[in-house]
């Protein structure tokens, strides 16, 4: 018996020292490492199609991102600057590739950053739930949150290309939804004219005692945030046929389901409570929500009529 529990004392030893060990070995290669491409040389941006990488933070250089980008060839100081943030499928260069005709008709001047997520440089966390908790749970600094990445691609942008733009648009499909509708919620001072979520999979509702990424318990947000928030403009863009839960990756967690079956119904059900909630404080309410029908989840076909709503 003596003999057993020696063994199995030495098993819990061992395991525990493993788990150290992997611990230590995970939070450095997540949070001390370098990651992301090369930075590129600071040059302004060509006619067409260009890309540069650029530092993620302005506090440090852990992190790197790579921007793709599309610049009309008449395009011009105060044109229209629109943000385009890609699906689950981190494919920044498609999705870019889906605005060039639109930005060519429109004049827009196109930013698609790429949140790779190749050996975890970019996880779900890190993208459209926003890095506001590290992979451990603990808080980040909001310096490090993907929305204030934006901010910064804005502002590298802006001086490197002598642009006097004060605000930009913002478009996302997908998990490119859920990163939009986070943005406008987290963060409402960041300099957004107009934003599209389109065919989110799941939400974040602006109710404090549900956890997050469902809720904004532990996210320190305020009720005047959440106030400022629906004083932007924030359009929940929804495919009619958008109720194939199969398609693509669909949250099925007990919390998720509680917003509904399909990406229809719980775009329907995040305005709706985002409404009620306004009615009841008596809050200004700037959102709005439509659909697009006979479009399904498809990012080219929801691109071609997001641009409309930009244009009103």
């Amino acid at each position: 018996m003596n003999k057993l529990f020696i063994i199995l004392k030495k098993v819990f030893f061992v395991l525990l020292f493993t788990i150290l060990i992997l611990g230590v070995f995970g939070y450095v290669y997540l949070y001390v490492l370098p990651k992301g491409p090369e930075v590129t040389e600071v040059e302004k941006l060509k006619t067409g199609t260009d890309s540069f990488v650029m530092y993620a933070y302005k506090t440090n250089e852990r992190r790197s991102i790579k921007v793709w980008t599309y610049k009309p060839e008449n395009w011009k100081n105060n044109d229209r600057i629109i943000f385009v943030m890609h699906g689950g499928g981190r494919n920044a260069d498609d999705y870019l590739d889906a605005w060039k005709n639109i930005a060519e008709e429109q004049n827009i001047l196109v930013l698609a950053p790429e949140f790779a997520n190749k050996f975890s440089k970019y996880t779900t966390n890190d993208y459209q739930e926003g890095n506001l908790f590290t992979f451990f749970g603990t808080t980040n600094p909001k310096e490090e949150w993907a929305y204030t990445v934006i901010e910064n691609i804005f502002d590298h942008v802006k001086e490197t290309n002598d642009i006097k733009n004060e605000s930009y648009d913002l478009f996302g499909h997908s998990a490119g939804g859920q990163f939009v509708h986070r943005m406008i919620l987290l963060m409402p001072e960041a300099r957004i004219n107009k934003a599209i979520a389109a065919n989110a999979g799941f939400y974040t509702l602006p109710i404090k005692d549900l956890k997050y990424p469902y809720g904004l318990k532990n996210t320190q947000i305020s009720f005047n945030t959440i106030q400022k928030s629906f004083e932007k403009q924030l359009i929940v863009l929804l495919g009619e046929n958008d109720n194939d839960p199969s398609l693509g990756n669909f949250r099925e967690t007990e919390l998720a389901m509680q917003q509904g079956g399909h990406r229809l119904a719980r775009g329907s059900y995040f305005y709706k409570t985002a409404s009620n909630l306004a009615e009841k404080e008596g809050w200004f309410f700037n959102w709005k929500i439509d659909t697009v029908y006979n479009v399904g989840h498809n990012y080219r076909e929801m691109s071609q009529q997001a641009v409309k709503y930009f244009e009103k």
